[in-house]
């Protein structure tokens, strides 16, 4: 089994080839990481972003699974942290609601992906989003200065689940929230899905269960979790069969296991009450 930086390092090195890719090829793949499966149609992850306010398609790479920012309540005037803002697709987005007076920042583990948000940035003349490099286990930023988090398809590929939802909590202000879509899964999945780096890379495999992804939540602090929106994923058989037996691969198709796109909202409360890890005490 991988230890936790070695799924980072996977993690790093897909979506730096990612970051050089263009976004039809990332769409012909799953979840943007290339599985050999040039057939696969861009709608098994990613939703349609294209009539979204703000959207700039140099920065949409097809990489997420959900639409965040449209069931995020952003404000006029909020800052808005964007967690894994990959080219900056979401971000462009908040950035249309929140204005002027507002304040954009994404966060990315990748570096190639950080320097192609920026590049898109200046194109577009935008003084009020920035880019960081970090790790969402450890965000460069500091406490209660986020309005609202949102993330894209990204959680799930962070080995440490727990602390980076205490690290959302720390960074969002008492009364701020959330609005996340992810991947998770209801049903074990096979192990040939578990171990096999580019289905990890590609969103599937770093799912953990719906139930112990929103008990993470809980555990962080947050109160106030609703379910947005959610859809079921149907992976194609041709990416089954490359990492499924027969008997997994009939197992899988008869409905007991279950991959999901959820978008999830949850709120900071504005009485502090100290969580483990959350970083408040």
């Amino acid at each position: 089994m991988e230890t936790a930086e070695q799924l980072k390092q996977i993690v790093k090195d897909k979506y730096s080839e990612i970051a050089e890719q263009d976004r039809e090829l990332n769409a012909s793949s799953c979840c943007g990481a290339t599985c050999g499966c040039a057939t696969i149609d861009s709608a098994i992850m990613a939703d349609d972003y294209t009539q979204l306010q703000g959207y700039a398609a140099d920065a949409d790479l097809g990489l997420g699974c959900g639409l965040p920012t449209e069931h995020a309540h952003i404000k006029e005037g909020n800052t808005v942290v964007d967690l894994g803002s990959g080219a900056g697709n979401d971000a462009f987005v908040a950035r249309s609601i929140v204005g002027e007076k507002g304040k954009v920042i994404g966060i990315d583990f990748t570096e190639k992906m950080i320097e192609k948000a920026r590049i898109n940035a200046d194109k577009l003349g935008y003084n009020n989003v920035e880019f960081r490099q970090g790790d969402i286990e450890k965000m460069p930023l500091g406490g209660n200065i986020a309005d609202v988090v949102v993330s894209n398809c990204v959680m799930n590929l962070v080995p440490n689940k727990q602390l980076a939802f205490s690290e959302t909590h720390r960074i969002l202000k008492p009364g701020g929230h959330f609005s996340i879509s992810d991947i998770v899964l209801r049903g074990e999945l096979p192990e040939g899905l578990k171990k096999n780096a580019e289905m990890y890379a590609g969103c599937v495999s770093g799912a953990i269960q719906e139930v112990d992804y929103l008990l993470a939540i809980k555990d962080a602090g947050f109160t106030n979790l609703q379910i947005q929106k959610e859809k079921k994923i149907t992976i194609p058989d041709e990416i089954l069969t490359n990492y499924l037996s027969q008997d997994e691969f009939s197992n899988y198709k008869s409905g007991a296991i279950g991959i999901y796109s959820i978008t999830v909202y949850a709120e900071k409360p504005l009485e502090q009450k100290c969580a483990p890890g959350s970083g408040c005490c």
